[in-house]
C-alpha cells in the first residue's frame, strides 16, 4: 500500500527507532535469532518483521494511540495491537548476569506515570507511577538491568530490593544517591545530628560523586524521549515491556 510507513523506506527507521538502517538490521536478525518470527499455523501476519518492529517502535516513540497509528501502517487497529502484545516482550534487554571485579555500576528510580492502577500508586509526581530501577555501566554508560516495576510510593530503597535489580548486580560495586541510605551502596556523605559542616575531603568525595551519578540522569533523559515512558495506557506488563525494549534500542542506539 502506497503512502504507508514502512522498514523499506530507511528515511523511516532513525526518527522512530534511533537506530541507523545498519544498527535496525542487526536487530531484526538479533530478533529472529531469538525467535520472534516462528512460522506459524493459520493466518500470517499482515506486515513483515521489519515494519512490525518499526509499528512497535513507533508506538513507544510517539505514543499515538492505536486508532492513529493503525492507519500509518496500512492495518486495522486489532492487528496493531496483536503484533504490540506480541513483539513487544520480544524487544526485552538481554541483561548482562557477569561482571568485571573492577566494574563501577550506578543506579537509580525513575517514576513511569502509568494508567493501569493495579499496577501503580499515587507518587511523588501526584500522578499514578511505576517506580523503575534501572542500573548503567558508569564507564560504557549501557544499561545493563532494569528491574520489574514496583508502585510509584515506593521508595528507592524497597525498590532496590523488591525489583530484582539488587539480586542482578550481585556485589558489583554501585553508586547511588543518598535515597539509598541502608542498602550498602555507595552514596554521598551526609552530615552526622549536630554536625555543622562537612569536611572539606568528604565534600570534594561528594562533588566526584554527583558528577559520575549525573550519568543515569542523562540516560533517563534519553530514554524518555520515548512518549510512552511520559503516560503509559499499556496494562499489566505491558510498562515494564516498554521499558526493557527501550532500554536495548538505547543500548543498540549508543553503540554506534
Amino acid at each position: 500500500m502506497s503512502g504507508v510507513i514502512t522498514a523499506s523506506k530507511p528515511s523511516w527507521i532513525a526518527p522512530f527507532t534511533g537506530l541507523s538502517p545498519r544498527r535496525f538490521d542487526k536487530l531484526i536478525t538479533a530478533l529472529r535469532r531469538e525467535g520472534a518470527d516462528p512460522i506459524r499455523r493459520g493466518r500470517p501476519w499482515s506486515l513483515p518483521l521489519e515494519d512490525r518492529v518499526l509499528l512497535v517502535a513507533a508506538y513507544w516513540r510517539t505514543n499515538l494511540t492505536l486508532r492513529q497509528l493503525a492507519p500509518l501502517f496500512g492495518v486495522s487497529k486489532s492487528a496493531a495491537d496483536r503484533i504490540i502484545d506480541h513483539l513487544g516482550p520480544a524487544f526485552a534487554l538481554q541483561q548482562r548476569k557477569r561482571f568485571r571485579k573492577d566494574t563501577v555500576l550506578i543506579v537509580d528510580g525513575t517514576l513511569v506515570p502509568t494508567r493501569d492502577h493495579q499496577v501503580a500508586e499515587q507518587s511523588k509526581n501526584y500522578r499514578y507511577s511505576t517506580n523503575h530501577q534501572v542500573v548503567i555501566d558508569a564507564d560504557t554508560r549501557l544499561i545493563v538491568t532494569v528491574g520489574r516495576p514496583q508502585p510509584g510510593n515506593r521508595n528507592d530503597c524497597k525498590a532496590w530490593e523488591l525489583s530484582g535489580a539488587k539480586d542482578a548486580v550481585g556485589r558489583t560495586t554501585v553508586i547511588a544517591d543518598g535515597g539509598y541510605r541502608g542498602t550498602g551502596l555507595v552514596i554521598p556523605h551526609r552530615r552526622e545530628p549536630g554536625q555543622g559542616e562537612l569536611p572539606a575531603w568528604k565534600e570534594e568525595h561528594n562533588s566526584s560523586h554527583r558528577k559520575v551519578r549525573a550519568r543515569v540522569e542523562h540516560v533517563f533523559a534519553r530514554m524518555k524521549t520515548w512518549k510512552i515512558l511520559r503516560d503509559c495506557r499499556l496494562k499489566g506488563d505491558g510498562v515494564h515491556h516498554a521499558m526493557l525494549g527501550i532500554a536495548r534500542l538505547y543500548n543498540l542506539a549508543l553503540a554506534g
